[in-house]
């Protein structure tokens, strides 16, 4: 190897560390796939309670976004094959766009087998109970 292949090498590494050191997405260790954190639906702002309904229903749905793929690349909601999870806007009033609130369900669309509820983009998740 190069002397100027070494030092490719060596900036390259640099340059990986100073991102993972800046983006806290990209430098967290994944979560333990194990959710503790709950909320009662009754507890949801009242959009939230709205869009679980729609969920139930089966729409329709405000966001051409809403029922699309959630690919978990947070990686804070427990593995599952991509496709498994659907995620969908809770409209926040007073902003002209989708916001950072939204629920996703893990299962088929219309009959999940579970739902969290994220306020804060992605960020963390509480489980959806009834």
């Amino acid at each position: 190897m190069s002397r100027f292949d070494k030092c490719k090498l060596v900036f390259a590494g640099l340059c990986l560390s100073a991102v993972m050191a800046t983006s806290p997405a990209l430098a967290r260790a994944p979560v333990s796939a194990d959710i503790q954190a709950t909320v009662r639906l009754p507890e949801l702002p009242r959009q939230g309670e709205q869009v679980y309904s729609l969920i139930l229903q089966g729409g329709p749905f405000a966001s051409e976004k809403d029922g699309t793929v959630f690919g978990n690349r947070e990686r804070l909601l427990p593995p599952y094959k991509r496709g498994y999870y659907r995620e969908y806007t809770v409209p926040t009033p007073g902003l002209a766009h989708r916001g950072v609130r939204r629920i996703v369900c893990g299962g088929q669309p219309a009959k999940p087998d579970i739902c969290y509820y994220t306020a804060d983009h992605y960020a963390s998740f509480r489980k959806i109970v009834p």
